[in-house]
């Protein structure tokens, strides 16, 4: 037995997968084969693909089922001393499907546990199978601002992602559903302003020109982006109006729309009214977030 334990420790140190029986399971999970001993697999490291194949099924019932089968399985524990020896399938299938996924990538995908910062939703690969899991936090459930993130995902909703990270040390994917749903904000700006109707007469000048009104406070906020090293210019350009009030206060944020060179765009919004201003600037996007905090802890 000395000389599996010392296989099992190698299997962890190499990272390598091991096609494992499973003997059995109890409340906590899977009793797994190796060699002439017999490891766990907690039921927490199983992979989602059994849950999400037969969603009906209590894992006491999925765990019958797989007696008898073998599990691809990596050792994350191996203590001869402690006669602790524990499997992950999670951690298999991160190492089997993991090259398959980049960022960027759009997936079909079934929520499973909901928590209050976020769910953890499971990915379904081209062989229809779900083998990877990742967190949508709650900041990427919806352009609406979202309470609890129960009251709009539930476990077992079929959803589409977005992946927007993937920390492959760590073996996490960070995702998004909102991503794939168009800005409404940004949406007005795009499909009102160019119209006609969406244009107030009075704002033109004799000539017909459109004569951009900035929104109050606004103009203290440019003249302060002015100071900030590495902005270069400041220009008032597009307006447009929202269907209804999101806050009188004057709100102001940089947009998701993609930089065009040295140009990056910000949106400010005040009641219904919504001003889209461009920044040229040095500064990339997590400098540009900088000075704007830094301007709007000035501005009182």
């Amino acid at each position: 037995k000395s000389a599996d334990w010392k296989a099992a420790k190698t299997y962890r140190e190499r990272g390598q997968i091991y096609e494992g029986k499973v003997e059995g399971f109890n409340g906590g999970g899977l009793l797994i084969r190796f060699y002439s001993l017999v490891g766990f697999l907690p039921f927490p490291q199983m992979s989602p693909y059994y849950s999400c194949k037969e969603p009906q099924k209590t894992i006491q019932e999925i765990a019958r089922d797989l007696t008898g089968s073998v599990l691809s399985v990596k050792v994350i524990q191996a203590d001869e001393d402690k006669r602790r020896l524990i499997f992950s399938e999670k951690d298999a299938s991160w190492l089997k499907f993991s090259n398959q996924i980049n960022v960027g990538d759009i997936f079909q995908a079934r929520v499973g546990s909901v928590e209050d910062y976020g769910a953890f939703v499971h990915l379904r690969f081209p062989d229809g199978s779900y083998h990877l899991t990742g967190l949508v936090h709650v900041s990427e459930v919806s352009w609406d601002l979202v309470h609890d993130v129960r009251d709009i995902l539930t476990e077992g909703d079929d959803v589409r992602v977005k992946i927007i990270n993937i920390d492959r040390e760590k073996s996490r994917i960070t995702l998004s559903i909102k991503q794939l749903e168009e800005d409404p904000l940004l949406e007005t700006l795009d499909k009102v302003i160019h119209k006609e109707a969406s244009v107030d007469t009075n704002s033109l000048d004799s000539d017909g020109n459109f004569v951009i009104e900035p929104l109050p406070g606004l103009e203290t906020i440019i003249e302060e982006l002015m100071q900030e090293d590495g902005i270069y210019d400041v220009t008032i350009t597009r307006q447009g109006f929202e269907k209804r009030v999101v806050s009188q206060d004057l709100q102001l944020w940089l947009s998701n729309a993609p930089a065009s060179g040295d140009q990056f765009t910000l949106l400010a919004r005040a009641g219904r009214q919504v001003q889209e201003i461009q920044l040229t600037t040095s500064l990339n996007q997590e400098g540009i977030k900088r000075a704007l905090q830094r301007v709007l802890e000035r501005v009182p």
